[in-house]
């Protein structure tokens, strides 16, 4: 299974863990699906709480490549399955 293939297939089930993650663990894996899909943060910084703590997280993935954002987003899923799905 490719890279891509085996992080669609993880981030569909993330979508459908019976439990939502703690508020850092779902930032954590927010960032790195962002900076997966859309690379480097490319809209400006808004002014709501949560988009913001979005933002913010997704900034700090800052120059993490496409495919090694994929492979962190898909480890750290693993290790948070067993807690959430």
């Amino acid at each position: 299974m490719s890279l891509e293939e085996q992080f669609k297939q993880v981030s569909d089930s993330v979508r459908n863990w019976k439990t939502k993650p703690a508020d850092s663990e779902n930032l954590a894996l927010y960032s790195l699906y962002k900076q997966a899909i859309a690379g480097d943060v490319n809209i400006p910084e808004p002014s709501g709480m949560v988009e913001n703590a979005k933002w913010k997280a997704w900034t700090s993935r800052k120059g993490i490549s496409s495919d090694d954002a994929k492979k962190q987003y898909i480890e750290l899923a693993g290790q948070l399955k067993g807690k959430y799905a």
